[in-house]
């Protein structure tokens, strides 16, 4: 093999991965089980090299526009191009590093470490839920779980039962999207959750990184490390401004190593999300071995799939996984489940259903759609204070259709608007 080997070819390979039948449901109610659209890039070189990417299709920074550009091409000359798509731009790396005859890693910079922190994953649950995941996750090895705390939940009860199911190593970061909306509300949530819940490590995104006076203050008035995503603002007023601890660091490559070593030079850390199964996780923990101050637990999902593509499964261990040394990306690809997951297109159609918000004091609101999207009715209700934001004694429910005149009527009228009933 060398490094003047040409592209000849390029194959996408859709493949649906559900997610494993204790997150499932409340996947589907958050819309997430539209994640388990994966497309896998599979390049192969003039020379027999084969390498493989994939792009977890409704969530990866960028899917694969096309693929004939690359065509004739050495990987070398275009594994940089963040603007080929996610699945393309790993599979041309991972070519690239077997050509070559290293690691990944090596083809980015000089190793920094050998294991890199990772973090566990939900999206968007229910307290109970969430404490079942948290179990799980200790005992596959991961010391911090990273949660959504939505409005549309009791955050309070998340973080107590989360607490009260791990041990006391155990970490808990709490990722806002921003619900939190400004400082005043802000700051009374944050104070209490971090003075009775000490396993609390990060707030992520408690309100919009682009006001960046409130992020200040916010920061003055809180003990707990603030995060924010990597370009929220621009990346110098971040970090002349002083308005957060870290960031979230994300999307292609040159993206994240450009991000990772300018929040270097400002000695600020940073987790990488890069979300997927374990070819994206991989993927991410090349570039963490690389990349000083990637010093927070990334984040990632395979460990939610029924299959994570792989013949074997990343082993963590204390939280940490260790970057692959083998040429490539340095894993083995399960042939037999590329091909048993493959489908032509994929369905994420579901039942007619409906989301129940309730309120301690009578109050419900119905909603019949996703309560992730952000185009959603339900996110656009929270967003503009239509109800109190992390209220003590909420809950979510996610209602089947029952065939009977209650339901229909029901979704009737939530479809045309939020529909706030009160019962005694």
């Amino acid at each position: 093999m060398t490094a003047a080997s040409r592209i000849t070819n390029v194959e996408r390979i859709l493949l649906v991965v559900p997610f494993v039948e204790r997150v499932r449901r409340e996947m589907e109610r958050a819309n997430i089980h539209r994640w388990s659209e994966c497309e896998v890039i599979r390049v192969t070189t003039d020379d027999g090299t084969v390498g493989y990417g994939e792009t977890i299709q409704n969530y990866t920074w960028s899917r694969v526009p096309d693929t004939d550009r690359v065509l004739g091409c050495s990987p070398f000359d275009c594994m940089w191009d963040d603007s080929l798509g996610a699945g393309l731009q790993m599979a041309l790396f991972d070519a690239a590093g077997k050509l070559a005859g290293v690691p990944v890693h090596r083809l980015l910079g000089t190793k920094v470490r050998d294991w890199c922190p990772v973090s566990f994953w939900d999206h968007d649950m229910g307290p109970e839920a969430y404490a079942r995941e948290a179990k799980v996750a200790v005992e596959l090895g991961f010391t911090s779980i990273k949660i959504k705390t939505r409005p549309w939940h009791d955050v309070y009860e998340t973080v107590r039962r989360i607490s009260n199911a791990t041990p006391d190593w155990f970490h808990i970061d709490c990722d806002w999207n921003d619900f939190l909306l400004d400082v005043s509300t802000a700051v009374p949530v944050l104070r209490e959750l971090e003075a009775d819940f000490p396993k609390i490590s990060i707030w992520e995104g408690p309100i919009k990184s682009d006001d960046v006076a409130g992020n200040r203050l916010l920061r003055e008035k809180v003990r707990t490390p603030i995060a924010h995503h990597y370009g929220g603002v621009p990346g110098a007023v971040a970090i002349q401004q002083g308005y957060c601890d870290g960031f979230v660091v994300a999307g292609g490559v040159t993206n994240v190593m450009r991000s990772g070593i300018s929040a270097a030079t400002a000695n600020m850390p940073f987790f990488i999300q890069m979300v997927g199964t374990s070819l994206t996780t991989t993927m991410a923990l090349h570039l963490g071995a690389v990349l000083s101050h990637a010093q927070w637990p990334a984040i990632n999902c395979h460990e939610l799939y029924e299959h994570n593509l792989l013949s074997e499964r990343i082993p963590v261990v204390g939280g940490f996984a260790q970057t692959p040394e083998a040429p490539g990306l340095g894993i083995t690809l399960d042939e037999e489940a590329l091909s048993a997951y493959r489908v032509d297109e994929a369905d994420f159609s579901l039942p007619r259903r409906l989301i129940r918000y309730s309120r301690l004091n009578g109050v419900r609101i119905y909603f019949p759609d996703s309560s992730w999207s952000q185009d959603s009715s339900m996110w656009n209700y929270w967003r503009t204070a239509n109800q109190p934001v992390y209220e003590r004694g909420v809950r979510t429910e996610y209602l089947d259709d029952d065939g009977s005149p209650e339901f229909a009527d029901l979704y009737l009228r939530a479809s045309q608007a939020p529909l706030l009933t009160r019962e005694t």
